[in-house]
């Protein structure tokens, strides 16, 4: 099982997720990410690094949990290598429009890709967002998932920082929980349909 933290986040943000998730038997594995501000193109390539060696340890496909920027990653990673996914699980992740945040988020975001155009090393850009740098993620990001892949989008009306409705995948099912948008990785509730999908 790989987990992908959020923007400006890193697997440290999960691990409360990933503590409750070996309990339960699973085996777990961070995206390798300290920080997630990166270029989507860029952090793809560490997460599908550490993807196929889940899929080879476990000599089967794996289940992605990507919380917020990290679902759209998960997303696009589970798209790109369908024979190294059984399940993508998104929290909170705004995939039909990535930009569909609150004030304060579009406000960092502005200020990280700052950076990025200043060259400082680990930032997205302006490039990332409109340019031909991420042209094929954002393209991925909107395309149908395989069959094969089951794809479950979990969202809050009550998210306070994503528009719930972007959330909504076409290419997913559903489900709504009462949860705050960083509360999601330590939500019963999120816990408890995270539960009963891996119990099917």
């Amino acid at each position: 099982m790989l987990l992908v933290p959020g923007f400006m986040a890193g697997d440290q943000s999960l691990n409360v997720l990933g503590g409750w998730l070996r309990r339960r038997g699973s085996r777990t594995v961070g995206a390798g990410i300290l920080f997630n501000t990166n270029c989507a193109e860029r952090a793809l390539a560490g997460i599908e690094s550490r993807l196929r060696d889940l899929a080879r340890g476990d000599a089967g496909r794996a289940v992605l949990i990507g919380q917020s920027r990290g679902g759209q990653l998960a997303r696009v990673a589970a798209l790109r290598n369908p024979d190294l996914v059984s399940t993508i699980v998104t929290l909170g992740s705004p995939v039909l429009d990535p930009l569909a945040v609150g004030r304060a988020v579009l406000g960092a975001v502005r200020s990280v890709a700052l950076l990025g155009d200043l060259g400082v090393p680990g930032m997205l850009s302006r490039e990332c967002g409109d340019g031909p740098c991420c042209a094929e993620f954002r393209e991925d990001l909107r395309a149908p998932l395989p069959r094969s892949l089951r794809a479950v989008a979990i969202y809050s009306r009550s998210d306070g920082i994503v528009s719930w409705q972007s959330c909504l995948d076409p290419c997913a099912e559903h489900i709504e929980v009462e949860s705050s948008h960083g509360g999601m990785s330590v939500n019963v509730g999120v816990y408890r349909v995270l539960a009963s999908i891996l119990d099917e």
